[in-house]
């Protein structure tokens, strides 16, 4: 059985306002807009480098939308940003939906 590579779901491109930040540290958040957004999680561009594995809070700029996720990879763009991968944790599958304002 040939082992399957890439990703489980297509991805949305899609620019939604949000803010980021660490559970860590909820104070220090930066706001930011997704590049693209499916069921699973999303693609952002920050200013700042995330670890593997960090937890973090997505919220949408009007607040309608938020959801824990954790960063799956960080790289570095050429001009000096962070894409982040975040795989949503918990129950987040309305982001899409919602991001183009198709309801629950």
């Amino acid at each position: 059985m040939p082992i399957r590579s890439g990703r489980l779901e297509k991805r949305t491109r899609l620019a939604v306002p949000v803010s980021i930040c660490s559970l860590k540290e909820p104070a220090a958040g930066e706001r930011s807009t997704t590049e693209n957004i499916c069921s699973l999680g999303l693609r952002v561009l920050v200013r700042y480098a995330r670890e593997l594995n960090e937890r973090v809070l997505i919220k949408s700029a009007n607040g309608e939308l938020h959801a824990d996720a954790r960063v799956v990879y960080c790289e570095r763009l050429a001009d000096g940003r962070f894409a982040l991968g975040l795989e949503f944790h918990g129950e987040a599958t309305s982001w899409l939906k919602r991001s183009l304002g198709h309801g629950d």
